[in-house]
C-alpha cells in the first residue's frame, strides 16, 4: 500500500528543511549534526568507477561538513527544489535539485536524503550524492 502523506506531513518536512537551510547558511555544523541520526549512511560514487558507501560517526560528519561548507552557504545564491517521497508516516526520501552561484557561475547538483521520524522530530540518516568518493574504496557486494 502506498502511504499518502497529509498536508501536516509535508509541512513538517518543509519545516525541517527550513531549519536545516538556516543552520547551513550560518555554517552551524554542530547544530546540523544535531538534526541527524548516527551512524549516518553516506552513499556516493567513485569518479570513473563504481558506487561507494560509508557510515559516518558524528565526528566524521562534522569534519566532512566543515571541509565542504566552510563558513556556511550564505552568499552562494543557493536555491533548492525538494521533492519528498513518503514511504511511510516515518520514512521519507527527499530528492533535491539545487543551484548555487559560485564566482558568477551556476553549479547544479542533485542529491537525496532519507529522513526518519524520531521522538524529537525528523532527522536525516542517509545522504546520497554522486561525486564525493574521491579516494573511497568502491562498494562490494556480500
Amino acid at each position: 500500500m502506498v502511504y499518502q502523506p497529509s498536508d501536516d506531513d509535508r509541512a513538517s518536512v518543509e519545516g525541517w528543511f527550513a531549519q536545516y537551510d538556516a543552520l547551513a547558511e550560518q555554517g552551524a555544523i554542530e547544530q546540523l549534526a544535531d538534526l541527524a541520526v548516527f551512524p549516518m549512511n553516506v552513499v556516493t560514487d567513485v569518479p570513473g568507477g563504481h558506487a561507494a558507501v560509508k557510515q559516518w560517526s558524528r565526528r566524521e560528519y562534522v569534519e566532512a561538513m566543515k571541509e565542504a561548507m566552510g563558513g556556511g552557504t550564505a552568499g552562494l545564491g543557493l536555491t533548492s527544489v525538494r521533492t519528498p517521497r513518503f514511504l511511510s508516516p516515518n520514512l521519507v526520501v527527499v530528492e533535491t535539485d539545487a543551484t548555487m552561484t559560485i564566482e558568477g557561475r551556476e553549479e547544479h547538483m542533485r542529491y537525496a536524503d532519507l529522513l526518519v521520524r524520531t521522538e524529537e522530530g525528523w532527522a536525516f540518516q542517509t545522504m546520497i550524492q554522486g561525486g564525493w568518493g574521491h579516494g573511497w574504496p568502491p562498494a562490494r557486494r556480500g
